[in-house]
């Protein structure tokens, strides 16, 4: 199977089978080989005390992004370590757009940076995950 249509098919089956993407709205725009772009408007019960987007709605939309990506070749991977910088505030009816890029692969280690953006292109957030392949494959080929 070429690999961007393997990639594809394997991030859609980790978002149907989890129930955080689907129950915040997260979208797959494009998920390619070592490549994923999502995204999730930002809306009223994912805010902070200050009527600003909560940091971990932030970070979880990129690790979803990471997830994909570092999934995409059909080799089932986990976070081993992940960080993420706030950049600038989010508010309610952003449209908050996370593009994630292994960077790096060595044996069952692996890099991915993730740009989180909004819709306008403002960057909110940068976050790099640290993977670890645990062996098997995500989807049935």
């Amino acid at each position: 199977m070429d690999a961007n249509l393997l990639a594809d098919r394997v991030a859609r089956a980790m978002l149907a089978g989890e129930g955080t993407g689907p129950a915040w709205g997260i979208q797959i725009e494009e998920a390619r080989e070592d490549y994923a772009r999502v995204s999730m408007v930002v809306r009223a019960d994912m805010l902070n005390s200050h009527g600003i987007a909560h940091g971990g709605m932030i970070f979880a939309l990129a690790d979803t992004a990471f997830a994909y990506a570092c999934n995409g070749a059909n080799h089932a991977s986990v976070a081993a370590q992940a960080s993420i910088v706030f950049l600038d505030k989010v508010r309610e009816g952003e449209t908050l757009i996370a593009e994630a890029a292994e960077v790096a692969r060595e044996g069952r280690a692996g890099v991915t940076r993730v740009a989180v953006h909004t819709a306008n292109g403002r960057t909110v957030a940068e976050f790099t995950g640290y993977s670890r392949t645990l062996g098997g494959a995500v989807v049935e080929i």
